[in-house]
């Protein structure tokens, strides 16, 4: 029977005819309605007919998560007075509760990404409500985008309801084609918001790390609000290490502790959704900021920490990260305490850093692994997804580095399209790595050992499992906790899968989509180019048998390997470890990796400023296999480079970063030798060649004409500049060389003669325009210094006498400097008369008691110069 009074009650109630009407007209629509207004409830039985007498429909609602999609379903049906599967139903990865006569499927997300792709037109679909779409998951764009398409390009009858418990929805109804925005107001009591900081600063998080410091505060908030306050407190955290980790403090508080997550039971799921007579403290993830709604919570505990998807491509590391809450998300959380009734939040952390939270969280396009979304597209015809209407576009790099994964896993050609083996792909429900190790290792292992390590590998194992892949795979075995549970649903999906991909593990096509898994096109272009193939790459890699357990290891490294071939990692001893994406790594102290030769390392995180990463989850490797698995990373070929301060040549086979062999090479060819000549000028400057005093001055010259002057007098004030010019100055010598000692050999002054503009004819006027010398009264010829700004000329002061101009080069005065008879500097001037005529008089007090048989007249305009003492000059 009907509960008609529980569906007259949900405020969304008054907006339906609006949103109704708005489909009726334009077939899209927006829907705002805060949590648990009833927008994921009441408006799908209106839409499908069910309640509200309108015509018979069938609806799917597509949610973001499968503990929210089974709420859903189960809160339907029990309006409904059916049981799940009736009327009503649900559909999540390896679930399905609904019939022939359900009209309202809930689905996640994923699931409808799969079934638009196996079903483009969706038969028999009238009406797809996209619900928590602010979230703005990969997933849910990804569908959204796919549906738009549809609409456009095949069934234009097709509804569209997007569903958001924020009144940010401008962008979403211009992605609609400008689709009319419905607002449902929610029935919300005030909340007190309790600012409640730590006491001591605790470490921000990094990766997936909160700091101890934090939690303990989080829990001693939690008891601060059960004695404060009445009713039940729910409590955000960002994941399930660290609820349970807080529900520990809790031991003993007068309430019941309920974990709720993707991953809890449906037991305690049931419980956290069913109002209780006894007090109780929930702690959850961001499911229940909107996506679920929690009776009888009357305060929140905010942590203030969310989990966000980040990849990191030049490593080869994605996965999720703690962050900071933005401050959209904490509206929305702290909104649950005033449901339904007046209730406070306390925030754990100060006011003053709350105007400094992002604004609202940030769209997993912009920072997630991008290779499902890219499969998904190519798969759907688009494999830049430039056509696809989406909020956000994906990032270029990102894009870039997807299709590199998907072209090595041999998903797609080189121009996007889709392989046979990445339509298969794309069908196994799994991220691109993952579904080529299950196709690739299934045919060497057999499909129920593949799925089950590859089962592993998609829901990373609790820490108490340890470090160690092939001990967890066995711990899962013998396991009798929550999560050896989900992972046998989880293996005996992949084996399900396996048979309706049609990839059976054996026979030419599995072998060929390992050849094709293994890079062998990339490979083979690597191998054509440095002369030589990796060694072992001839053979599959080694089946271990069903069933045998002390083959586990080599099982596991083999699937580990196959899924994520740039973390294959040699030891370097001590723990650490070089991945072939070039990424340093270390496995724990007390670790049974810690000596192994080779690892293929399934997780690993890295803290932002560190050296290295750590390895959380790895598998022994042998190099064979490595190889195998890691083939299109594989390169061969002479590698001349500079290190150590001369050219080194070798031949070397190197998996990625990783080298396996090198060896001396005696005779390299010319042009890498140069090239890495080059290296070490660049590297260690242009003072590796010969200069001479003579060729020091020549430079500056040159510089000082091209400051001067500019035209076609070269800059050669620049090492990277004059090597950019290498083939113009220190040619044919360099190509002759061949180690350091050769450039020692290269004279630079008649190297850079070869920079001067000849073809004009400037050059020849060197010698006018920057003289090396000039001549003075005395009849010297001093040397200018043209490594200053201006140039500088040093001469004894009796050899100017009689000199009324200051001498110039290229227009420029010199800088003079008059020296004493010993040769210390006496005076600087840049103008010669002026210095006579007062300088001068000051010079001569000074000095000519200090060096009486140097002639010092009174009038150095009109008398004699000389380099010679009153002695010699009177003997003449």
């Amino acid at each position: 029977m009907i509960r008609q009074a529980a569906l007259d009650s949900l405020p969304v109630r008054e907006a339906v005819p609006a949103l109704v009407s708005a489909l009726d007209g334009r077939g899209t629509a927006v829907l705002c309605a805060p949590p648990g207004t009833g927008k994921t409830t009441l408006v799908p039985l209106v839409l499908a007919g069910l309640v509200g007498g309108g015509p018979r429909r069938r609806v799917v609602v597509a949610e973001p998560r499968r503990i929210a999609a089974r709420a859903a379903a189960r809160r339907m049906a029990w309006l409904l007075g059916e049981a799940v599967g009736g009327s009503v139903g649900f559909t999540v990865r390896g679930e399905r509760v609904a019939g022939r006569d359900t009209a309202v499927e809930v689905v996640t997300t994923g699931v409808l990404l799969q079934r638009l792709q196996r079903d483009q037109e969706l038969a028999g679909v009238d009406v797809v409500v996209l619900d928590e779409c602010h979230e703005r998951h990969l997933d849910a764009d990804t569908v959204a985008a796919f549906l738009l398409d549809v609409r456009e390009n095949l069934r234009p009858e097709l509804r569209l309801v997007a569903a958001s418990a924020t009144t940010d929805a401008a962008g979403w109804a211009r992605l609609l084609g400008d689709a009319p925005v419905v607002e449902a107001a929610g029935v919300a009591y005030p909340v007190e918001t309790v600012w409640a900081p730590p006491a001591r600063p605790v470490r921000p998080p990094h990766g997936m790390r909160v700091d101890p410091a934090q939690l303990a505060h989080v829990a001693a908030v939690v008891r601060r609000a059960l004695a404060e306050r009445s009713g039940d407190v729910l409590c955000f955290l960002p994941g399930v290490g660290e609820i349970a980790r807080v529900a520990g403090q809790l031991a003993g508080v007068d309430a019941e502790v309920l974990q709720v997550h993707g991953r809890a039971p449906a037991a305690v799921q049931d419980a956290a959704l069913t109002a209780a007579e006894h007090r109780r403290v929930i702690l959850s993830t961001a499911v229940a900021e909107s996506s679920l709604t929690v009776p009888g919570v009357r305060v929140v505990v905010d942590s203030g920490l969310a989990r966000e998807p980040r990849v990191d491509h030049a490593r080869g590391l994605g996965a999720l990260t703690t962050v900071r809450a933005s401050r959209a998300a904490g509206r929305q959380r702290a909104g649950r305490a005033g449901r339904e009734a007046p209730g406070a939040v306390y925030r754990c952390w100060a006011e003053a850093e709350d105007g400094r939270l992002p604004a609202f969280p940030s769209p997993e396009i912009r920072i997630a692994d991008l290779a499902p979304f890219a499969l998904q597209a190519a798969c759907w015809g688009d494999p830049d997804a430039a056509g696809l209407a989406l909020l956000d576009p994906p990032p270029a790099g990102a894009m870039a580095a997807a299709r590199e994964v998907l072209v090595a896993v041999g998903a797609v050609d080189v121009a996007g399209r889709p392989t046979p083996r990445g339509l298969r792909m794309a069908r196994l429900g799994l991220h691109p790595r993952l579904a080529r190790a299950l196709l690739d290792g299934s045919a060497a292992l057999g499909g129920r050992r593949a799925a089950e390590v590859v089962a592993l590998l998609s829901e990373e194992p609790p820490r108490e499992y340890g470090d160690d892949l092939a001990g967890a795979w066995r711990a899962a075995r013998r396991g009798g906790d929550a999560y050896a549970s989900r992972w046998r649903a989880e293996v005996a999906r992949l084996e399900r899968a396996l048979g309706s991909a049609g990839a059976s593990g054996t026979g030419s096509d599995a072998a060929g989509a390992s050849a094709a898994g293994a890079g062998a096109g990339a490979g083979a272009a690597a191998r054509g180019s440095g002369g030589g193939a990796p060694r072992g790459s001839g053979a599959q890699p080694r089946g271990t048998g069903e069933g045998r357990g002390g083959d586990d290891d080599r099982a596991a490294a083999l699937v580990a390997a196959l899924a994520f071939p740039e973390r294959v990692a040699r030891a370097k001893g001590s723990g650490a470890f070089l991945m072939a994406s070039g990424t340093a790594a270390e496995v724990g102290e007390g670790s049974a990796l810690r000596n192994a030769p080779w690892l293929a390392v399934a997780v690993a995180d890295r803290a932002p400023h560190a050296a290295s990463a750590r390895v959380r989850l790895a598998a022994v490797l042998d190099e064979d296999t490595a190889q195998a698995a890691a083939a299109h990373l594989f390169a061969a070929g002479e590698e001349v480079r500079w290190d150590g301060g001369d050219v080194v040549a070798r031949a070397v086979e190197r998996l990625g970063a990783v080298e396996l062999v090198a060896r001396p090479l005696r005779d390299p060819a010319p042009e890498p030798v140069r090239a890495a000549l080059l290296e070490g000028l660049l590297a260690e400057g242009l003072g590796l060649l010969r200069w001479t005093p003579d060729a020091l001055a020549l430079r500056d010259r040159l510089g000082f004409l091209h400051r001067t002057l500019g035209g076609g007098w070269p800059d050669v004030s620049d090492d990277a500049a004059l090597l950019e010019r290498a083939g113009e100055w220190l040619e044919p010598e360099l190509s002759r060389a061949r180690r350091r000692a050769d450039l020692g050999r290269i004279d630079a002054g008649r190297a850079l003669e070869r920079l001067l503009p000849w073809a004009t004819g400037e050059a020849a006027r060197l010698d006018e325009l920057a003289p090396e010398r000039i001549e003075v009264p005395s009849g010297s010829r001093i040397r200018v210094d043209y490594s200053a700004g201006q140039p500088v000329l040093a001469v004894k002061l009796q050899e100017l006498f009689g000199l009324a101009e200051t001498p110039r080069v290229a227009g420029v005065p010199v800088l003079v400097h008059l020296l004493s008879p010993a040769g210390r500097p006496a005076a600087v001037t840049a103008d010669l008369a002026s210095f006579w005529q007062g300088g001068y008089r000051a010079v001569r007090a000074e000095l000519r008691g200090r060096y009486p048989k140097h002639p010092w007249p009174e009038d150095p305009a009109t008398a004699e110069p000389t380099r010679h003492t009153n002695a010699r000059l009177r003997g003449r």
